[in-house]
């Protein structure tokens, strides 16, 4: 095979970019994530809700959540939804957020997609009256932004820009949106029902939901009193986030969900929904059949359209068969580990078929470079209790173990076909020398 068929193989395995609807690569894996249905689990809340509803969606990173929300986003544009979409990542630091920065994003969303169905007015004339007060903070720190900036819209766009762009200024504009928080909540309500009411609108849509993407990436920051920033940005300022008059959608950190605010966040935002790995293996460590199928037909979508015979056990790409289940089972049923994966082997061929050998050099240099350096020596128990036990104690140390993806989540139907929630470490954890130590000494 040519050095051009890799490259576009090799490209097809991109980890990071997520599935448009309708994008033949996509595959449906809910009934190996224990029934898992975003359709039915966040959109039908929507649909059939007669006020508006706040969710909360989280899963490890690269997982599949954009994907799945921009299928959300599809379906409910086919029941007569008008849906804004978003990634947070565009308008905040993710380092450093504020329930401000979230509010300012989502203002300026709406207001750029929603500007055909209503006078911007109300808002307009919360900035003109305010002008004098706010109109340096998004220009100073901005070289680019010299043109006169006047009271429109447009000027959310800025002072996002200046949030994520100008560290220096970032406190400054918190503090004067927070200063004016309730009255801007108000005047963007107006905003919005205006739009609603518009005939324009009413003869598309019967609901607006916003989808507030990327903000499971906020980094985890542990304050001095005990509380997180997680805990300060949606359960201190729930009232700002569940203020506007719409739906909306929050991804969530995956550390807040898996912790003991739990009950707080189903009383504030209901149940939040968690999107898990894919089932490869169950609790006895066998080889779960249908999760290794699926895996393999992710592998098939992106290689389906290359002169492969990819109908063949080995998928024609493989060396063997077994090569390719060794693969499958060693992601953890983590789909970016799949891709990843799958673009490190290739570096170690220079012609198909990719071998056990390569797959080996791939899933060692993720166990080494990545999984080894990044436990620490008191996790190792950590990691052999969860193992053996198939759950997670409710504190903080081993949660981080979550977050940080050395522990993996599955969901299964039991018995009487419930899902139930179980997790065990990432298989390339299970060949590193220091878990063996811990897993024996607690026989």
């Amino acid at each position: 095979m040519s050095e051009d068929l890799i490259i576009s193989i090799y490209n097809s395995f991109n980890p990071f970019e997520p599935l448009n609807p309708g994008d033949p690569k996509y595959v449906d894996c809910s009934k190996v994530r224990g029934d898992e249905d975003i359709f039915r689990e966040i959109g039908k809340k929507i649909i059939r809700s007669q006020k508006c509803t706040y969710q909360l969606y989280t899963g490890h990173r690269g997982v599949g959540k954009s994907t799945e929300l921009l299928r959300l986003k599809q379906d409910l544009e086919s029941k007569d939804c008008f849906v804004v979409y978003f990634g947070a990542t565009e308008d905040i630091d993710e380092q450093d957020v504020h329930y401000t920065d979230i509010l300012l994003a989502c203002t300026r969303h709406i207001l750029q997609q929603l500007r055909d169905y209503a006078n911007d007015a109300p808002v307009v004339n919360w900035l003109k009256d305010r002008w004098t007060d706010i109109q340096d903070l998004a220009s100073s720190e901005l070289e680019l932004e010299s043109i006169e900036i006047e009271p429109n819209i447009d000027f959310f766009a800025k002072l996002t820009a200046s949030i994520r762009k100008a560290p220096s200024k970032r406190e400054e504009i918190r503090k004067k949106v927070d200063l004016y928080g309730v009255s801007l909540i108000k005047a963007l309500n107006i905003f919005i029902q205006e739009a609603m009411q518009n005939t324009k609108f009413n003869e598309k849509f019967s609901k607006l939901v916003v989808i507030a993407d990327n903000l499971d990436r906020i980094a985890f920051l542990l304050r001095e009193n005990g509380r997180t920033n997680y805990d300060e940005i949606f359960l201190d300022y729930h009232t700002q986030l569940t203020s506007l008059q719409c739906h909306i959608v929050y991804t969530a950190p995956l550390l807040l969900v898996y912790s003991d605010r739990a009950l707080e966040l189903r009383n504030l935002y209901d149940s939040p929904e968690v999107l898990p790995m894919i089932m490869v293996k169950d609790k006895q460590y066998n080889l779960y059949k249908k999760g290794i199928d699926k895996m393999t037909e992710i592998l098939c979508r992106r290689i389906q359209n290359y002169p492969i015979k990819y109908n063949q056990p080995n998928l024609g790409i493989f060396d063997t068969e077994e090569t390719r289940v060794k693969l499958c089972q060693m992601t953890g049923g983590y789909v970016r580990e799949l891709m990843l994966f799958m673009q490190t082997a290739m570096d170690y061929i220079d012609d198909f078929p990719i071998t056990e050998k390569s797959i080996n050099r791939a899933l060692n240099d993720a166990r080494e470079k990545t999984y080894r350096i990044g436990i620490n020596q008191d996790e190792w128990n950590k990691l052999a209790i969860i193992a053996r036990d198939k759950i997670i104690p409710n504190e903080i140390e081993y949660r981080s173990l979550l977050f940080r993806r050395c522990v993996l989540e599955y969901w299964e139907i039991d018995e009487k076909d419930n899902p139930k929630r179980w997790y065990d470490v990432h298989p390339l954890i299970e060949d590193i020398d220091e878990f063996k130590t811990a897993r024996d000494n607690l026989k």
